[in-house]
């Protein structure tokens, strides 16, 4: 029979802290020791079933309109109804935002919003001559949520791996805030690969906080049974198992009630966040950020999500209600860091499944490849589009099929932009994004 690795039998039984055990197989980084004299924090949005970002930020120019117009037919929003906006640095075309993101128009204009434009997995730069000869590598299984969804987490491209990028990150930060009282890694929104890590786990939480466990509430009978479930977390056991089960759920006892004790301690923000499992979600973050120094946080990165956007039938109806929540919970999760005085520490970002066909399937759209994504924070320089806006052409140089568009930014960029900026050294990037060395710009220079 096999032997179980510690970290698969950490990983199985659910461990909710970091893991604190040697380094192995890092060693050669470059990441020095001690503590950062900062705090910085990364807020990954991942908006699950591929977004159609392309009638997220379309253009207005007439030209490029009626190209857009033509490929998109009944899915074209109509030119009156885009919301301006003015780059700082014009290509010759005028773009405007879907009419319910005006909230995300508001902070473009402030310079606090950068978009990404037309990025997406790639294992090395890809022409459609390229695409169509196959003599280029490329991410497998393209067009397929699940596939998709894993190289945005884990930029893994055709080597096999079990790790995310952010895990990673987490994972070279590690001697740089051992005295952190939470996981560098907090999901909001499940386990997800994203976070998956060799030597760091990260923490899951609740849309509303930490999970308590069941039965140990405050009543006479609850109070006792946490006083049961105490003695055997104390009892001395044999194996190495037993004693690393008991351990992990230790600490997770242990977590639960510092951060919930934190979070009832903290000072109440004004900032009204939305209703929506989104806005909830954020809510949660800005006042995970508010007890920061009480936890000793230096660094963080943070997941969050919000579905729907697999939008093959009446994307026309289902999209307005999805940008406009987006839009919302993110602009008031940026007025909540300014409230909190951290918002040139945090920057927020999002990620999605792939962007989707140009052409309408009647009612909707298919799966794509390269797609639109944004950033916003006081650190992002921003009322700026990075990467070159396609042309949305169907069967244009860029089409590989029915209007899926190759990327001309690889996610391998994207991801290590940000990484640089929570504190990777430029020497280590290639461990966060391994086909980054495939690509000359290694940082896009959309933020600080």
């Amino acid at each position: 029979m096999n032997r179980l690795s510690r970290r698969e039998f950490l990983q199985a039984t659910g461990a909710g802290l970091v893991a604190t055990s040697p380094v192995v197989g890092l060693t050669q980084m470059a990441t020095p020791t001690g503590s950062f004299s900062d705090y910085r924090a990364l807020v990954c949005v991942f908006l699950f079933g591929g977004n159609d970002s392309f009638n997220m930020l379309a253009p207005r120019s007439d030209a490029e309109y009626n190209v857009y117009s033509r490929s998109r037919q009944n899915l074209a929003i109509d030119k009156a109804a885009l919301l301006p906006i003015s780059p700082l640095i014009q290509d010759g075309a005028h773009y405007g935002l879907h009419p319910n993101m005006g909230a995300i128009r508001t902070l473009f204009d402030s310079a606090r919003v950068a978009f990404v434009t037309n990025v997406g997995p790639l294992i090395e730069p890809t022409t459609k001559e390229q695409y169509e000869n196959g003599s280029v590598a490329l991410p497998p299984r393209l067009f397929s949520h699940n596939d998709q969804q894993a190289q945005w987490q884990s930029l893994r491209g055709r080597a096999p791996g079990k790790t995310g990028w952010a895990g990673r990150v987490g994972d070279l930060l590690r001697s740089h805030v051992s005295d952190q009282q939470l996981a560098t890694n907090v999901s909001l929104a499940g386990n997800q690969l994203f976070q998956a890590a060799d030597e760091t786990v990260a923490y899951t939480m609740g849309r509303n906080g930490p999970i308590p466990f069941q039965g140990m509430g405050d009543a006479q009978r609850a109070q006792q049974r946490r006083a049961v479930f105490q003695r055997i977390l104390g009892a001395e056991y044999d194996t190495m198992y037993e004693r690393a089960y008991r351990d992990i759920q230790q600490r997770a006892v242990e977590t639960v009630d510092r951060v919930s004790a934190a979070l009832e301690n903290a000072q109440p923000l004004s900032t009204a966040m939305p209703a929506s499992r989104l806005g909830q979600q954020l809510s949660t973050v800005a006042r995970l950020i508010g007890v920061r120094e009480q936890l000793q946080m230096q660094r963080q990165i943070f997941f969050v999500s919000t579905g729907g956007f697999d939008s093959h039938d009446d994307q026309l109806e289902s999209q307005p209600a999805l940008l406009s929540d987006v839009s919302e919970s993110i602009a008031a999760f940026y007025r909540a860091t300014v409230e909190l005085g951290v918002a040139s520490s945090v920057t927020t970002f999002t990620q999605s499944d792939f962007g989707r066909t140009l052409t309408s399937n009647g009612d909707g759209t298919d799966h794509g490849w390269g797609g639109v994504q944004f950033v916003v924070g006081d650190a992002v320089r921003g009322r700026e589009l990075y990467g070159r806006y396609p042309r949305l052409e169907i069967g244009g140089p860029d089409d590989v099929r029915r209007g899926r568009l190759i990327p001309g930014i690889s996610a391998d960029q994207y991801a290590a932009t940000l990484a640089r900026w929570i504190g990777v050294p430029d020497a280590d990037l290639g461990h966060v994004a391994p086909n980054l060395h495939n690509f000359a710009q290694r940082d896009l220079g959309f933020l600080i």
